[in-house]
């Protein structure tokens, strides 16, 4: 039997949750027997995007601000028409070479507006393929609701006449899409839900901390680090901990940081054993960005949720606050964030109750496999075969 081939478009620009999603999504998809191409676009991660997972990496970009209000190269210089074009040509070029069953974009129309460039020709290109593959829009549960006017309009009309399938990546049972898109109900093409896209479960701690501070990317949040060096130096418990400062941390920041830290306190850019430090650390402490919360449900741990909110960001708010209702974290709103606030939330956070047992759905990764499966096998009978 052939194997169905997929074409996977990410961009990261601030953080890397967009690509550690994506990545999550590209495993389980070769897992189940796909033959999977990813086309990146920002910083390249170690790591990213996954073993078995054939790689494009286009040349990388950035946002200018935590506002996202620019696109930069890594050199900070803002990218021109020239550097566009080449971009564009390039996406083209590995879809042709990929001759793929299914395209799967994530976050835009809803999100990523920026690449419009690039993204927008490609959808072309999609539509003028005979046969025409499977457009497929990967979506997170909770989105961005401060947008400009007509830009949710402007969303629906682009699915309505291009994409098949809309992939929520989120469990109904917490949160549907028309929370904070509320134009879901104009929305033609099919929504299905496939659950959150957490990681495997990950084998018990063999190092443990009371406090593990995590900053995702590390490029937004500095704040929370400087805030957890300044308590973690004042702090007189003997606590140990923790703090993962992310990968996109500049270099000398992260220097500095090294030479201002206390004993006690342990530094690290990266762990890739971040997912196995939560099972055993007696309090979790990040932002709430859609995959950390993902491995802090996993391991069950206590968490304290310091949501991103620069800029007009709303999502993380939405969801740590989802979160704290029904009794799953603590929430520390970033405009409180200060050395003595965040040493006196996580005391509160260690008395409560341990978070309530959940039966959220944490499989998306290995359900997006299959909805892919079943939706193109459908399409198949339907239509004839649409590749070759």
């Amino acid at each position: 039997m052939k194997r169905l081939r997929a074409f996977f478009y990410v961009q990261h620009l601030l953080g890397i949750g967009h690509l550690a999603r994506a990545s999550r999504l590209a495993v389980a998809l070769v897992d189940d027997g796909f033959d999977v191409t990813v086309v990146t676009g920002g910083a390249p991660i170690a790591g990213f995007p996954g073993l078995g997972v054939k790689s494009v990496a286009l040349p990388p970009i950035t946002s200018g601000d935590e506002g996202f209000s620019g696109l930069v190269d890594l050199q900070g210089k803002p990218i021109d028409d020239d550097f566009k074009k080449r971009r564009s040509d390039m996406l083209l070029q590995a879809f042709l070479d990929c001759r793929p069953d299914i395209v799967i974009v994530e976050a835009f129309p809803f999100g990523r507006r920026q690449m419009r460039f690039e993204l927008l020709p490609l959808i072309e290109a999609i539509d003028a393929t005979s046969p025409r593959p499977l457009l497929v829009t990967s979506v997170r549960d909770i989105l961005q609701e401060r947008v400009k006017p007509g830009r949710n309009e402007e969303t629906v009309n682009l699915i309505n006449r291009h994409f098949d399938l809309v992939m929520v990546h989120g469990d109904p049972a917490f949160a549907t899409i028309d929370k904070t898109f509320p134009l879901a109900g104009a929305i033609r093409a099919e929504v299905t839900y496939t659950g959150l896209v957490a990681a495997p479960p990950s084998p018990a701690a063999t190092e443990r901390f009371d406090i593990l501070v995590s900053v995702g990317g590390g490029a937004a949040g500095r704040g929370l680090v400087g805030s957890t060096i300044a308590a973690a130096r004042n702090a007189n418990n003997g606590w140990k901990w923790c703090l993962i400062t992310g990968p996109n941390l500049p270099k000398d920041e992260f220097d500095a940081i090294g030479r201002d830290a206390t004993p006690g306190l342990s530094i690290f850019r990266f762990r890739e054993d971040f997912a196995s430090l939560l099972t055993g650390a007696r309090l979790s402490v990040s932002q709430a960005g859609y995959n950390t919360v993902c491995d802090v449900l996993r391991a069950g741990c206590r968490s304290l949720l310091v949501p991103f909110a620069a800029g007009g960001e709303t999502e993380q708010t939405v969801r740590a606050l989802m979160l704290e209702e029904l009794g799953l974290a603590t929430v520390l709103m970033e405009k409180d964030l200060t050395p003595e606030g965040l040493a006196q939330a996580i005391e509160q956070a260690l008395v409560a109750p341990r978070p309530s047992a959940h039966r959220l759905d944490l499989e998306g990764a290995r359900h997006s496999a299959q909805i892919l499966c079943e939706r193109h096998r459908t399409r198949s009978l339907k239509w004839g075969p649409v590749s070759e």
